[in-house]
């Protein structure tokens, strides 16, 4: 009770725009850590119900006596309360001053065309390392001849900035910028004077271990669509993790939450019940990011061998990297979509061996072909479905593990039944979670 007095009665500096901010991104900042879980406890809880619900519609008997079709477990906690975050993006628009030169996080939105940006100097879920780049950018661009670029089509050139933080104590910034009609060799220029501020003059104060710059003409670019070139520096940061070492390059895929990711993964590894002789597929379903193969590489320790799936061929690089360095040999990387791969790979399975699929995709969720090569795949008793977003596609992918055999839809495999929920929060004060949903059958 203290404490939800003393966090009721706290104040954030300047006008309102800080806490409209504030409340927009991390909507349960005011509750003591507790009161946070327990919020996200009963959000999980309704997710499951709403499974109960749609699987009955399928004319599955799934609830059990507490009214879900598998046990909830409390939300695990996260190790890391405040500032936890190992990756920022932060905008470029016009502030609540009308600067159109602030570096920060929107409020409002496009639609309505209300957006603000505002500093993010009072977010408890960024570092403070994370901070002191942002005001230093925003030092640079105001210093600079050139517009920000708000709207691509009125022109302009500074965008967003990425900074990214490892507990090794490195530090890399990526600088988004649109060319427009620039020459190269003014891009040069632009270059060097960004390289020189951080490395002589008041950017040094971030001591960044890789700056890198990306032109780019579309709202979200990848490696492959235009290269990120490295200004200064290190070309990659590394994280360590269970015991591992992680190269970590501009666009790869890490957990947002170093701890609660092996937090996260410890607890994988007891839910597979993986032993020497089990193969464990680790299926990254990534939509431009490097997915690092980070689940897979940390339990190769307890498994005879670990199969990796990745769209992205760079992701497979880092992995290979990643497995080289860890002394990880048992690792066998598969380059291409998982819908295209999965399908050819588990048809022809004779391997008898226990196998085990991990599955983490984005919020698209899997895609039908690879729901439906694992639901076929006679040797997977056991799936472990982690989802950043249940409620969302996450839920079409549970229904079709679940839902009676239906050969017109080609799923004639064995139904998988949900065995057991948990929620982790990787990400405190807001209403997220990460949950964790172990299928057997």
């Amino acid at each position: 009770k203290e404490k939800k007095t003393a966090r009721e009665g706290c104040s954030l500096p300047g006008s309102s725009w800080e806490e409209r901010l504030a409340n927009a991104a991390t909507p349960l900042w005011r509750l003591p850590y507790q009161e946070q879980l327990q919020v996200k406890y009963e959000s999980q809880r309704k997710i499951l119900q709403t499974l109960t619900s749609r699987l009955e519609e399928l004319g599955i008997d799934a609830q059990k006596p507490d009214g879900l079709c598998c046990p909830l477990q409390p939300v695990v906690p996260s190790p890391v309360i405040n500032g936890y975050r190992n990756k920022s993006t932060f905008s470029v628009n016009r502030g609540p001053d009308g600067n159109p030169k602030t570096v920060g996080l929107y409020v409002g939105t496009g639609r309505a065309r209300n957006i603000v940006c505002v500093k993010a100097d009072h977010m408890e879920n960024i570092p403070s390392k994370h901070k002191q780049v942002a005001q230093c950018y925003e030092e640079f661009i105001r210093c600079s001849p050139l517009d920000p670029c708000i709207l691509f089509h009125e022109g302009g050139h500074w965008r967003e900035l990425v900074v990214r933080t490892t507990s090794c104590g490195h530090t890399m910034a990526i600088i988004t910028f649109h060319p427009q009609e620039l020459s190269q060799e003014a891009l040069v220029t632009q270059k060097a004077l960004l390289k020189e501020f951080f490395t002589c003059g008041p950017g040094t104060v971030c001591a960044l271990t890789s700056l890198y710059f990306q032109e780019s003409t579309m709202t979200r670019c990848s490696h492959e669509q235009s290269p990120f070139q490295l200004l200064h520096g290190e070309p990659h940061i590394f994280e360590e993790m269970l015991g591992l070492k992680f190269r970590i390059s501009p666009d790869a895929f890490f957990q947002v939450n170093t701890g609660g990711a092996e937090v996260l993964y410890q607890a994988v590894g007891e839910l597979s019940q993986a032993s020497g002789d089990t193969v464990l597929l680790d299926i990254c379903c990534g939509t431009g990011e490097q997915r690092l193969c980070t689940i897979g590489l940390s339990l190769a320790h307890q498994v005879s061998k670990i199969i990796g799936i990745e769209v992205v061929e760079k992701a497979i690089e880092d992995a290979r990297w990643n497995a080289a360095f860890n002394g990880i040999s048992n690792f066998e990387f598969h380059s291409g979509k998982a819908e295209a791969v999965l399908p050819q790979l588990l048809s022809s399975w004779e391997d008898t061996r226990p196998l085990v699929a991990v599955v983490n995709p984005s919020r698209a969720g899997l895609h039908y072909r690879v729901v439906r090569a694992i639901r076929n795949c006679k040797s997977i008793r056991r799936l472990l479905y982690i989802s950043c977003k249940p409620e969302g596609e996450a839920m079409r992918n549970f229904l079709e593990l679940c839902c009676p055999p239906d050969p017109g839809n080609k799923l004639a495999g064995e139904p998988f039944a949900p065995t057991l929920a948990i929620p982790f929060d990787m990400f405190p004060h807001t209403v997220h979670c990460e949950l964790v949903l172990l299928f057997t059958r």
